[in-house]
């Protein structure tokens, strides 16, 4: 045991080093974005809701005219509508990164505007801002974090059962250095099983051998959707029209949607979204079309959702803690400060070790002189 505690603090103390800024930065940006929801909804009211009227939906093809009009040599990126909430504006995003919100009694703009901070955030989260490259940095160092975890908690476990009471609380009055150590050993055991569900939940968007992994434990494989085949064409349709088009087929088909998006994928295709009312796994029927013909594609129904399909869709939510409620999110929350706070404790026991063995140099040095 003495042994395995010896290799597993070398690899705890080397990776810790190497990803320690890059663990704080994730964990920090986590938690700050799990309450997004909430944060906006109190800090953007202004562009985010209109006053209600007695109207209905004026139509996307009218909402997205005027954002031609206004936008001019703006492609569409995203398109979001909230229909359980009538007086919520439509939200259109561009590709030269501005968000446009529209009236949806009149199609009017409410308001323009770049980026909102939580979008940086987001994009901190899960790339450091750095494209390509910071994904791959950051899905590693979630990858190095979950070694961490394990190896953590073979440090963590007492060599004597009767030492385990004492290694499940903090001494507050004893030393900095022996609070501190506790903060690290006694809050990393307490977080880490949240921790390595967060980790692994993050993974599974990183890596399709994580799919892959939950497609074997489930016995079942992730659908990409249902090919479609001889569905109409609306390619003579003008592109406002043809978006309207879609959004209304879909809606009439398949009524009380609380949400819908609209989607440029990066082959071309048009990815349409709505989600339905759900409290475990989300209830999203997903539809692809062809971005020239406005062909159908492939549609995936929640209703037809396996096993593997199911852990997709809870995945999100597993995440960051909103599958159970509000008290998920303030648990996920804690777990993530307490994440941030590992690098820092842990290198404040490495440099206090690497001080004293210094000054114990120097002090053996100075002797012999």
């Amino acid at each position: 045991m003495n042994r395995i505690k010896k290799i597993a603090r070398q690899i705890h103390l080397w990776l810790g080093l190497i990803t320690g800024l890059l663990v704080f930065v994730i964990s920090i940006t986590g938690c700050l974005y799990v309450f997004e929801e909430e944060i906006r909804e109190l800090t953007q009211k202004d562009r985010l809701y209109v006053p209600s009227q007695q109207k209905p939906f004026v139509g996307l093809d009218a909402v997205i005219r005027n954002f031609e009009r206004i936008a001019l040599n703006e492609k569409i990126t995203i398109i979001r509508i909230t229909e359980s909430k009538p007086n919520a504006t439509v939200e259109l995003s561009s590709n030269k990164k501005r968000v446009y919100y529209f009236n949806p009694y009149s199609a009017a703009l409410v308001y323009k505007g770049g980026e909102d901070w939580l979008e940086t955030v987001e994009k901190i989260h899960t790339s450091f801002m750095l494209g390509e490259t910071g994904k791959f940095i950051q899905r590693w160092s979630v990858v190095v974090f979950v070694c961490m975890l394990i190896t953590g908690l073979i440090l963590w476990f007492p060599n004597q059962i009767r030492l385990l009471k004492q290694s499940l609380s903090i001494k507050w009055k004893a030393s900095f250095k022996r609070v501190n150590y506790d903060l690290h050993n006694v809050l990393g055991f307490y977080a880490s099983g949240i921790l390595l569900v967060i980790s692994l939940t993050g993974l599974y968007f990183a890596f399709k051998e994580v799919k892959t992994a939950a497609s074997y434990f489930t016995g079942s494989k992730l659908k990409d959707g249902k090919k479609q085949t001889g569905v109409e064409q609306v390619t003579a349709l003008p592109f406002a029209d043809c978006y309207n088009h879609l959004y209304k087929t879909a809606s009439l088909k398949y009524p009380g949607a609380m949400s819908t998006s609209i989607s440029v994928r990066k082959k071309g295709e048009l990815r349409l979204r709505m989600l339905y009312p759900y409290r475990w796994a989300r209830n999203q029927n997903t539809f692809y079309f062809n971005g020239s013909t406005g062909q159908l594609l492939r549609s995936k129904l929640y209703k037809e959702f396996n096993g593997a399909d199911l852990v997709e869709a809870t995945n999100y939510d597993l995440h960051t803690g909103r599958l159970f409620g509000l008290l998920g999110k303030i648990v996920a929350v804690i777990a993530s400060l307490i994440s941030a706070s590992l690098p820092v404790t842990g290198f404040l026991i490495w440099y206090r070790r690497e001080f004293r063995k210094k000054k114990k140099v120097l002090k053996t040095a100075s002797s012999f002189t």
